[in-house]
């Protein structure tokens, strides 16, 4: 069994199960939807990432002996509370959008049903991961975005939490990155790994040539070499002096990187390694990347940017009670009025407009029914857990599939970079 994830939570989830369980209400069916109410700000889409960790998460959300120890002992909840939560798992349903699929503001991107009680707890674990897998992965396709054909690699690992790392990596690949330096999110997830060498493998050796060609004896021609710990020009001549002109790859990482990859690719050519790639990285985001577009680069390293979302390092989600039951059994559709955090109370269904040309037109909400389906139009929730059973299982592949079918879907313009408001309205249908 793998470690609980029933801790992963906030105590006022706990705190709220003890109140209901003493009231009478913590059996009350009830339906809590996790959504954004915004987009960050310029964004046209965010892209939906996580479900499957989700999925593993509530797999392992159970109390056991150590968990309820440590409850009883900070004094967190009642014993009645510790008993109910000795037996806890979760029986109900839950709906989402999958791995891979484009969001905006206020689709219901988790739908979960259950009792009040069982439900309420998995709000924070929830969040934690699909607000952080979705900020990651809404980064990344901006980058696949900028990069067109080249290969991006994820190398971020060193600049964001341990954890956090193996999913930023899972995220990056379901939008597209070719590949991670992280070895973890290798074993777990089979995402392809790669990488060579840094600055202190060269400074370790006494020139820069005997770097060079031990890093040759160990990994072949094929390698690249980082080349610019010293001087460039020089480092490029040492690199083919030692590799020959079947030299894989060099990579850049610091300096103007536009004028460099075309100095760099133009004495490569001279030197007979028309083939040797260049990959560049130094703190790289969608922006610096879309201003490479035009420089002989071969594919590019991203870390900083990439792991704290470039800019938005959260995803804005939250996770609200829409729906409960009333005192004679029917469900009754519930809000939260605040200034600036409104909620739509009702039970949603949702699904993309698409004209006739296959391009999206709305994200389309029905509250307590089911959008009118059109013909071109298509259904964007799957069950992801029924009776409290997986039901759902997917490979990073078919996500990867997936957003880049969603992308394709959407309007030209709105696949730029340059901040603008979301690419498609969200309209709701509700009973008249």
């Amino acid at each position: 069994m793998n470690a609980s994830t029933a801790l992963l939570t906030d105590r006022y989830e706990l705190t709220m199960l003890q109140a209901t369980l003493r009231d009478g209400t913590a059996q009350r069916r009830s339906v809590f939807e996790l959504f954004a109410r915004r987009l960050p700000e310029g964004r046209r889409y965010g892209v939906v990432a996580g479900v499957g960790r989700l999925l593993d998460a509530l797999a392992e959300f159970r109390f056991g002996q150590v968990e309820l120890d440590w409850l009883r002992e900070a004094g967190v909840v009642d014993e009645d509370t510790i008993q109910w939560l000795a037996d806890y798992r979760f029986s109900g349903t839950i709906w989402g959008y999958p791995d891979g699929e484009l969001y905006f503001p206020q689709s219901p991107v988790l739908i979960v049903e259950g009792t009040f009680a069982e439900s309420v707890i998995l709000e924070t674990v929830f969040l934690s991961i699909l607000n952080h897998d979705s900020a990651i992965a809404s980064a990344a396709t901006r980058m696949i975005t900028a990069a067109g054909n080249r290969p991006c690699i994820e190398m971020g690992s060193r600049r964001t939490h341990e954890g956090s790392a193996v999913a930023a990596a899972r995220s990056a690949y379901i939008a597209g990155f070719a590949a991670t330096s992280n070895l973890e999110a290798g074993r777990t997830y089979g995402i392809p790994t790669t990488g060579t060498s840094a600055h202190s493998f060269t400074l370790l050796h006494d020139t820069e040539r005997d770097a060079f060609e031990a890093q040759v004896r160990a990994l072949g021609p094929g390698t690249t070499l980082l080349v610019d710990t010293y001087d460039i020009p020089e480092a490029i001549r040492t690199a083919v002096e030692v590799a020959g002109p079947e030299l894989g790859g060099v990579r850049l990482d610091s300096g103007d990187l536009v004028a460099l990859a075309g100095e760099v690719r133009r004495q490569l050519d001279d030197l007979g390694a028309t083939s040797t790639r260049i990959t560049v990285t130094s703190d790289l985001d969608e922006y610096a990347i879309a201003a490479l577009a035009a420089a002989p680069v071969d594919g590019y390293g991203v870390g900083t940017a990439l792991v704290t979302g470039s800019g938005a390092p959260t995803s804005g989600f939250v996770y609200k009670l829409v729906s409960r039951e009333g005192t004679g059994g029917e469900m009754v559709p519930v809000a939260k009025k605040s200034k600036d955090k409104v909620s739509v109370g009702g039970r949603k269904s949702a699904l993309r407009r698409r004209d006739a040309a296959g391009t999206a037109q709305a994200e389309v909400i029905g509250i307590d029914l089911t959008p009118v389906h059109d013909g071109d139009d298509r259904t964007l929730l799957v069950e992801l857990v029924r009776d409290g059973s997986r039901v759902h299982h997917e490979t990073l592949d078919d996500a990867r599939e997936r957003l880049r079918t969603s992308l394709a879907e959407l309007p030209a313009t709105s696949r730029q970079l340059q901040a603008g408001e979301p690419a498609i309205d969200t309209v709701y249908e509700e009973r008249t």
